[in-house]
């Protein structure tokens, strides 16, 4: 069989040509593209297959939408964010304007990216777990069984993707040659007794700590294994798990887990890694390729800002109206559950239509504080940057919105440092995106306690979350250092009268504490409520932004899952896999 030669071995060739002329060693140049046997059964060839499914945790390769991330279909169809920009800017396959108003078809280009990119991760994993069959005598006993259970984790986490996304998938083992054409899996079975055994095997197998950060332990697969069951209601087994994760779960290099003392220090890359992290993306700069850093969120930045502000570019992931809106609070700091903060002088004031030149003030009124370290808006000041200007940093405001992303911005200190310049964009940082942080679980596991009658232990896990947002100290300040709007945040300090209210209680935590970060539209389908809720939320944010949701309805019993993608059905055969109800 003959071993290309590409165009950067050519030099090399043609110097071993000169010194092997009367020989035809020259010719055995090792295949590019693949990898030998021999290169993949050692530690470090196995590490290196393993590292390669961490590694699309970002979703490289594919469309910014195939990311574990999900800020596209999370927050942008969970009402959280508008897609921004323009109504020209992110044609074709990355037409996220779709996600926006479920106008989403089986021949969508970004959902066929996020099969190929979590099915692309399955493969990674089960080629590590195959390889192990031929591991080398460097190998031990241990490293077999940690590498298997890293690999099962991983091929856990993308199948946990794609049933949330699609609902019915094929699950795809280490035994299976998927995608080669020669085997062909159904979608008719529930893949989630699948993923359960994949994440208790990881439980059961993966140490406490681990040897380099971000790798998954035995408290992520807990986690994450709870988190399955959630999903399915099964609260019972749910509890048992979250219970030993907050008493005792670790991060992976041995940090009791805890919330930080400063909420916006999830959110900075200096501060990546922290006791809040659970299991997350880790994002690297400067390394030679920019597909290492956080580079699904390259486009999420104020537009325009010139040297004054971040990137420069796109101004897509523009935060809702209605998102804004969430954090306003009572006198006495609560949130306004009843959903007042959509009416009459409970909406925050904002400077939609007026221009950066023209006199603006702020809204007065009382608001949680994590609104100003979550949305980028007029007259606060935007990180160490300086005071957002507005309309100046808004691409289109009539499409777009008055709104900016904050959270996963990089701050002016760190810049080429934290993030790469050798690209079009210094919007590729090093801020790690955490899949599962601890406020996460307090807030899951209070939702599991709810369910188990358990009322007062919810209670105190809402609070732990929003008694970390009242520490005045980490509040955005002016530059002389007061604060910079009115926060005003207190805990719950009566007993819940319902598990009802209870529910309402913690729904709405989760969208204030986790806005931005790819979860909202998933809630809400696991919790019943995505019909009314987003058609609530168009009703209201299409009064605002006409243009950005012309048209837009989310159809019961259609639009929780996207469709198969249509290619995907080519592919396979219909008979093989078929489309979701109404598509």
């Amino acid at each position: 069989m003959k071993n290309p030669i590409t165009k950067g071995t050519v030099t090399a060739a043609m110097l071993t040509l000169v010194s092997f002329a009367c020989s035809d060693k020259f010719l055995d140049v090792p295949a590019t593209g693949q990898l030998a046997l021999s290169q993949t059964t050692s530690k470090a060839g196995l590490e290196a297959l393993l590292l390669s499914s961490y590694a699309q945790l970002n979703g490289r390769g594919f469309s910014r939408a195939t990311s574990s991330f999900n800020w596209v279909r999370g927050s942008v169809s969970g009402g959280e964010a508008n897609k921004g920009s323009n109504s020209g800017d992110g044609g074709g396959n990355t037409n996220f304007s779709t996600f926006q108003r479920y106008e989403i078809l089986p021949t969508n280009g970004d959902i066929n990216d996020k099969w190929r990119g979590m099915y692309e991760g399955i493969s990674r994993a089960n080629a590590a777990i195959r390889a192990l069959a031929s591991a080398g005598p460097d190998l031990t006993a241990t490293d077999k069984t940690r590498i298997t259970a890293e690999a099962r984790f991983l091929r856990a986490h993308y199948h946990f993707e794609l049933k949330r996304s699609f609902n019915m998938v094929p699950y795809i083992d280490e035994s299976l040659d998927y995608g080669s054409g020669i085997e062909k899996v159904t979608n008719a079975t529930d893949i989630w007794p699948k993923i359960e055994a994949d994440f208790k095997f990881a439980v059961d197998n993966l140490p406490a700590t681990q040897g380099a950060v971000g790798r998954a332990n035995k408290w992520a697969a807990t986690t994450y294994l709870a988190k399955t069951y959630l999903y399915q209601k099964k609260y019972t087994d749910a509890k048992t798990l979250f219970d030993q994760v907050i008493a005792s779960g670790t991060t992976s290099d041995g940090k009791k887990y805890g919330l930080v003392e400063n909420y916006t220090d999830v959110f900075n890359a200096a501060k990546d890694n922290s006791q809040e992290s659970v299991f997350a993306i880790q994002a690297a700069v400067n390394t030679g390729d920019v597909s290492n850093s956080a580079q699904e969120l390259d486009l999420n930045f104020p537009y325009n800002t010139g040297s004054n502000g971040p990137a420069g570019c796109c101004g897509f992931f523009a935060p809702s109206f209605e998102l804004a809106n969430s954090f306003r609070v009572s006198a006495t700091g609560l949130p306004l559950l009843d959903g007042s903060y959509n009416t009459g002088a409970n909406q925050l004031k904002n400077d939609q239509g007026i221009d950066s030149k023209t006199a603006f003030t702020p809204d007065a009124g009382p608001v949680d504080p994590r609104l100003d370290w979550s949305i980028g808006r007029r007259g606060i000041p935007y990180l160490d940057w300086q005071v957002h200007p507005g309309l100046d940093w808004i691409r289109d405001q009539s499409y777009a919105g008055p709104f900016s992303p904050k959270k996963f911005v990089f701050y002016r200190s760190q810049d080429k440092s934290l993030t790469d310049g050798s690209s079009w964009t210094d919007g590729y940082s090093a801020i790690n995106y955490n899949i599962i942080r601890y406020a996460d679980v307090l807030l899951m596991a209070a939702e599991v306690e709810i369910e188990a009658g358990s009322l007062e232990t919810a209670r105190n896990y809402i609070n732990q979350v929003r008694t970390r947002a009242a520490n005045a100290a980490t509040w955005v300040k002016t530059t002389d250092g007061k604060n910079a709007a009115n926060y005003v945040i207190s805990t719950y300090t009566t007993a819940f009268a319902s598990k009802e209210a209870a529910r309402t209680a913690v729904q709405f935590e989760r969208k204030l504490e986790l806005s931005g970060e790819g979860h909202r539209f998933f809630d809400l389908v696991r919790w019943g409520i995505a019909a009314p809720t987003l058609n609530s939320f168009l009703a209201y944010e299409s009064a605002k932004l006409p243009t950005g949701y012309s048209g837009a309805k989310f159809t019961a019993g259609r639009d929780e899952y996207f469709p198969i993608p249509q290619t995907q059905i080519d592919y396979q055969g219909k008979d093989i896999l078929k489309q979701n109800p109404n598509y």
